[in-house]
């Protein structure tokens, strides 16, 4: 959305319309989606229509039926920890590499390549 301010209605009729395009993608009626998804079709409308009264739980259930649920977690992805914390994990997790003595002072084994 390329930092531009978008209104919560205008996200949420982008999102209606991205599930009625699967619903029909996936052959379903209104009315079929709001059976199995325990709403009714007037539910699913608003839904789809993107009004703002539409419940979350809805919404999640109506996602549950057109098989999105693996893919909620792309609309809310985990926190990242923040760069200030990464370095300190990093710094917690490092290792120094320690050259043993002994082993820099044996002497050097050679080989040879056989065909």
């Amino acid at each position: 959305m390329g930092g531009r301010y978008v209104s919560d209605s205008t996200v949420l009729r982008q999102l209606g319309d991205r599930l009625a395009a699967l619903r029909l993608a996936q052959n379903l009626t209104q009315a079929e989606v709001a059976e199995q998804a325990g709403v009714s079709k007037r539910t699913v409308e608003r839904l789809e229509a993107g009004a703002t009264a539409s419940q979350l739980s809805t919404f999640l259930r109506v996602c549950r039926v057109l098989g999105l649920q693996d893919r909620l977690d792309q609309l809310v992805p985990e926190p990242t920890a923040s760069p200030v914390a990464q370095l300190r994990q990093q710094r917690q997790t490092r290792k120094r590499a320690s050259g043993r003595q002994e082993d820099a002072q044996a002497p050097s084994t050679t080989w040879t390549w056989e065909p």
